[in-house]
């Protein structure tokens, strides 16, 4: 199986070489295909702010490459630490609900803290970046037959499934989340059919999710967002499979704008809920999921088309999460292991030990 899922990788959010991050930008998908040359931290942290790279973990990626950038520009600067610190502060800045932002600026500031020479804070922060980045394509793999092993043991035929947003290759730092699940299953035979949401307003979904999975050969139809209680009740779907930008300590989790409406009715017309998200988007610090700040974004957004106006003059209402609560959540899938009907108890359990799978 893993050796498939290596072999289907064609996609990618982001690159570093010669000391510069590259950035796929997202904006522009699936028309054109632009990379950003990134050379300093102010322009990452724009790039995340503007959503040219998105997705919680590619986000934290970037993230750890423009502390990276950070050092570098500071070679002849005997302030250097007090600069690459404000950086970081800058970076954090940038959206505030993904915590794999915060998680790796939190493991990028201990090191540039506890470095006293630039050239060593310099290889340790790109040695420290890299490992990021591996480690997250490696939990992809990993989440992604985790996630495959719960849809087959439901129903070992191929079945049809349906996503929101954009978690795949695009969004992390390879394989994907949610979308790796279903690339997997897709390689085990057990998908006949992927349904994606356009996702309003980005439109991810359309542009994004549709497009990795066309160029992969997987069976794809788009329907606009308030399409999945008709889809639903048809009885075809068995899986919602979604990513996650925070999970709490009991189990709630935020996610794309239009997640908490797909898991009430998915448990209305018993359809398993699936949310996959590696271990560092884990916030074990908040206790549920009313504690987390929801970003909001520009009104523009919704009442603007490529520049144009679409919409009537009144005031616009643009969050881009909303919280599912934990008892609507059939099982989260970890590289750390699987949880099934989510608690507090057992969130502490998945932390704390080295599998619940």
């Amino acid at each position: 199986m893993r050796e498939k899922m290596y072999a289907a990788e064609k996609i990618t959010a982001l690159r570093w070489h010669s000391g510069v991050l590259e950035l796929l930008d997202q904006r522009a998908l699936p028309q054109e295909i632009l990379w950003l040359h990134c050379q300093n931290a102010g322009q990452v942290a724009q790039a995340i702010r503007e959503m040219s790279v998105r997705g919680a973990p590619a986000i934290g990626i970037a993230a750890a490459f423009a502390v990276v950038l950070s050092v570098k520009a500071q070679q002849h600067n005997p302030q250097w630490k007090n600069a690459v610190l404000a950086d970081i502060e800058l970076l954090a800045a940038s959206r505030p609900t993904a915590v794999n932002l915060f998680w790796a600026l939190k493991q990028l500031r201990a090191v540039v803290e506890q470095t006293f020479d630039w050239q060593n804070a310099l290889n340790q922060t790109e040695q420290a970046a890299q490992t990021i980045f591996a480690d997250d394509r490696e939990a992809n793999l990993t989440m992604a037959e985790y996630g495959a092993a719960l849809i087959k043991r439901g129903c070992e035929t191929a079945q049809e499934l349906l996503t929101h947003c954009n978690t795949g290759a695009l969004a992390t730092g390879g394989f994907g989340t949610a979308l790796g699940v279903i690339r997997a299953a897709h390689h085990a035979g057990l998908v006949s059919l992927v349904h994606v949401d356009e996702t309003r307003p980005w439109l991810q979904g359309s542009r994004l999710t549709a497009y990795e999975l066309s160029e992969e050969g997987i069976s794809v139809s788009l329907n606009v967002d308030s399409a999945a209680a008709h889809l639903m009740r048809e009885g075809n779907i068995t899986w919602v499979v979604v990513g996650a930008d925070r999970i709490t300590a009991n189990g709630d989790v935020a996610n794309k704008i239009g997640t908490y409406q797909l898991a009430v009715l998915a448990r209305y017309h018993a359809v398993k809920f699936m949310v996959v998200a590696p271990s560092s988007s884990i916030d074990m610090e908040l206790a549920h999921g009313g504690l987390i700040p929801i970003e909001e974004r520009e009104a523009k957004e919704l009442v603007q088309l490529a520049g144009q106006t679409v919409a009537a003059q009144v005031p616009a209402f643009n969050p881009v999460f909303d919280v599912t609560p934990a008892h609507l959540i059939d099982a989260i899938v970890t590289e750390k292991g699987v949880v099934e009907q989510p608690n507090a108890e057992k969130m502490y359990q998945l932390m704390h030990s080295v599998s619940l799978h």
